[in-house]
């Protein structure tokens, strides 16, 4: 039994419970308002008594009616993540089941910003021929953004018969074929496409770019490789602006915009809802932390470095346009998004192009809204550059920006959404971890220690999750927590300053120092093997040199053609290797067993290998094993390497750096004669000639997965090093340094814009 006195602790509990401020959005378990009514706008009014929910059913009610018909939104990204966003992904066999959701349902006036540097698949094929950007994105964000009210006020059609047109645009836009086509109609009857289901002047329009595609000789290169029928389908619709020129002549930006509104206004899509960040030639260069610079965002994807992305750059092929359209959209927006996608390869390389960022800045009203990536990505964001050994969080995302981007991030978003983990079943989490796939994890006090706000919703798609077991953002639920972020924008928590890490400043667009296009630098490869006398591979070397971009075509000045030794006649000593290939400086030639020709990838290693080794052309007099003996035993051997005389030696590099190549390889000089260079081996232990060395080095540095060999001695860079093991340091040293020397004398590889980082103002 309580005592009187008892009683007193009690009642005050009591009046403390009852003065407590209590509302229903309480009831939701979310920590902030954005979030709670986020979750009231997707999921409705939870249970309870309804005196309580009947007030957020009200509030729920509000929200969906919030009208946004009239604002102007701009959405930057690449290809998937946008056009999902904007419209759900429309290359998925499933998406012409719910083609109309996403952004552009919900805010009609919605520009899509595409970045246009892919060079991978069936935009890389284009890119060999025609002296355009990348087209693959475009023409995927295209189709995602097609409106019901669109095609139905552009052809007067109701609901029902808008479902077959869109399937059909579906299955043309991402209609694929391996074999040349015979001609348009052989290829839409062996794809099921039936032109008949579009309304007339759709189908004119179409049936005339399909037309000139198979008419126009110019474009018969392209039918001869692997494509995209859509990507065709918007390229002809650029070229019909122009004049009937060669393709070597330059697209002007006036054709590119008029070609992509053509098509736009034929599939039922806004003029201005769909545009490039650039119309100039671009390519992306990625710098990774061990000083490897490569070039190309397909390469850059499939690259397994094992060291973490320093920084990334666009190159363009000449000083950048951007269209008027752009900078007018995003002046005038009163939504800034940047939509999720690749870190590297979507956002970035869309603000390096010069003035957007700036622009995004300069719009003070617009709220801004950054949405973040779901997934990690094998060799973008699976290490982090400041520590290798943990996962990936969402901060540094942010500081990926932060370092890549011009300026850095300041006032370019203050909104981060995030998909919170809790939402997701284990099972699905379980399954992506024994594929390697992890998520960037959100630690939200670091990020709003950063400046900005962190929501953490439900915004994937549960029919993706229930039908293919895969966890992707759903573009219908990110749209209306977009429309409810704009409905408490007054109530979201208050600016705080900026705390970021260092930055880049502006600086000059990097420019192709030949300002040559991706279709240019083809036909001078072409050109170049022109020249070769090569027994049969001549394709193959063709496609190699073009996935290769770091080559400089000037590799090739001291080969004159390659041979396909029969593996009978092949008399190559294979004591050190198993590459089976050579460069033989008697000939000029490349040697390569004929019978790696029918294994690509190892052809590929044979190749550039032997390519590696002709940059030092005839620079070796004399070559020699001189054995080391001790009382009668053998304690191993002296390698013995004179060099050639100046006036006598045919090579790329100088003998200069053929000299600081030999020490870096672990050569010593001799004392006594400055030509002969020296190596002792044990008995016991391996060696590999300076020129295998060289080749090898050269194939990893393009691809560390040709010469795995070079990638184990390389590894000790990525290894943390104890200043109490001199020879450990001397060792990483001396490879950074190999790896520098290949950057900047071989490869000719400039280091773009290394300019001191500069630390952002508070604001």
């Amino acid at each position: 039994m309580l005592k009187s006195n008892d009683q007193k602790p009690v009642a005050a509990s009591l009046t403390t419970v009852a003065a407590t401020g209590f509302t229903p959005l309480d009831l939701l378990p979310q920590q902030t308002l954005a979030e709670k009514v986020i979750q009231l706008a997707l999921a409705g009014s939870p249970a309870g008594p309804t005196a309580i929910t009947s007030v957020l059913a009200e509030l729920a009610e509000t929200l969906a009616g919030v009208d946004v018909a009239d604002l102007k939104v701009v959405v930057f990204g690449g290809g998937t993540g946008l056009a999902n966003m904007v419209g759900g992904d429309s290359r998925l066999p499933d998406w012409p089941r719910s083609p109309f959701r996403g952004l552009k349902e919900i805010f009609p006036q919605t520009s899509a910003v595409v970045c246009v540097t892919d060079d991978g698949g069936s935009s890389g094929e284009l890119l060999k021929d025609l002296p355009l950007i990348a087209l693959g994105d475009l023409r995927h964000v295209l189709l995602a953004s097609v409106r019901f009210e669109q095609l139905g006020s552009r052809y007067q059609l109701s609901f029902g018969q808008v479902q077959p047109v869109v399937a059909t645009l579906h299955a043309l836009f991402n209609c694929r074929y391996q074999k040349p086509p015979a001609s348009a109609i052989t290829l839409l009857a062996e794809e099921n496409i039936d032109l008949h289901l579009l309304p007339a002047p759709m189908r004119n329009g179409l049936q005339n770019l399909l037309d000139l595609l198979f008419a126009d000789e110019r474009f018969q290169a392209l039918l001869q490789r692997p494509n995209c029928l859509g990507n065709l389908l918007l390229a002809v619709a650029i070229y019909q602006q122009m004049p009937p020129v060669s393709f070597s002549v330059p697209v002007p930006q006036t054709a590119v915009r008029a070609g992509l509104r053509f098509l736009a206004d034929c599939i039922g899509v806004l003029p201005g809802a769909v545009l490039p960040c650039t119309t100039t030639p671009a390519r992306l260069k990625v710098l990774y932390a061990n000083g490897v610079l490569v070039t190309g965002e397909d390469k850059s994807s499939q690259a397994q470095r094992g060291c973490p992305v320093d920084r990334v750059f666009v190159e363009f092929a000449e000083p950048p346009q951007v269209l008027p359209e752009v900078m007018e959209a995003i002046a005038e927006a009163d939504i800034i998004l940047f939509a999720p996608g690749s870190l590297y390869t979507s956002i970035i390389p869309v603000l390096q192009v010069p003035g957007i960022a700036a622009a995004v800045r300069c719009n003070r009203q617009a709220m801004k809204v950054l949405v973040a990536n779901l997934w990690g990505q094998k060799g973008e964001t699976d290490l982090v550059r400041d520590d290798p050994e943990r996962r990936f969080y969402v901060s540094d995302l942010l500081n990926a920006y932060q370092r890549n981007i011009p300026g850095g991030v300041a006032d370019l978003f203050r909104e981060v959404v995030v998909l919170g983990l809790q939402d997701i079943p284990g099972h699905i989490l379980q399954s992506y971890a024994f594929e390697n796939k992890v998520p960037i994890y959100l630690d939200r006090e670091r990020v709003k220690e950063m400046g900005f706000n962190v929501i953490e919703t439900k915004v994937f798609s549960q029919r993706a999750l229930e039908e293919r077991q895969i966890v992707q953002h759903n573009p219908a639920a990110l749209a209306i927590a977009i429309r409810t972020l704009w409905a408490v924008r007054d109530q979201l928590p208050p600016r705080t300053p900026y705390k970021l890490g260092p930055f880049y400043p502006v600086t000059q667009p990097l420019l192709d120092p030949a300002q040559q296009s991706p279709s240019a630098r083809y036909g001078a490869i072409l050109h170049r093997l022109g020249n070769f006398t090569v027994n049969g591979a001549i394709e193959q070397i063709a496609d190699i040199l073009w996935r290769h971009i770091d080559i400089p075509l000037c590799h090739l000045d001291h080969v004159d053609g390659i041979d396909l030794i029969d593996t009978e006649v092949w008399c190559r000593s294979q004591r050190w290797d198993n590459i089976f290939s050579f460069y033989d400086p008697n000939d000029s030639r490349i040697k390569i067993r004929q019978d790696i020709l029918t294994q690509p990838s190892r052809f590929e290693t044979a190749f550039l290998v032997a390519l590696g080794q002709s940059l030092l052309g005839n620079y070796a007099a004399s070559k020699d094993m001189q054995p080391v003996r001790q009382d009668g035993e053998s304690l191993g051997d002296v390698f013995c390497l004179t060099l050639r005389e100046p006036a006598a030696l045919q090579a790329f590099l100088s003998l200069a750096d053929i000299r600081i190549y030999l020490t870096l390889a672990r050569m010593r000089q001799s004392g006594q004669t400055a030509d002969l260079y020296l190596r002792l081996i044990n008995g016991h232990e391996e060696f590999t000639p300076p020129g295998l060395l060289f080749g090898l080095t050269y194939a990893w540095y393009l691809d560390n997965r040709f010469a795995s060999h070079v990638e184990y001695k390389m590894a000790i860079t990525r290894a943390e090093i104890s200043d109490l093991v001199p020879a450990q340091v001397k060792m990483a040293t001396r490879r950074q340094a190999l790896t520098d020397f290949f950057r900047k004398r071989v490869f000719l590889l400039a280091e773009p814009s290394y300019d001191e980082p500069e630390i952002i103002k508070l604001v």
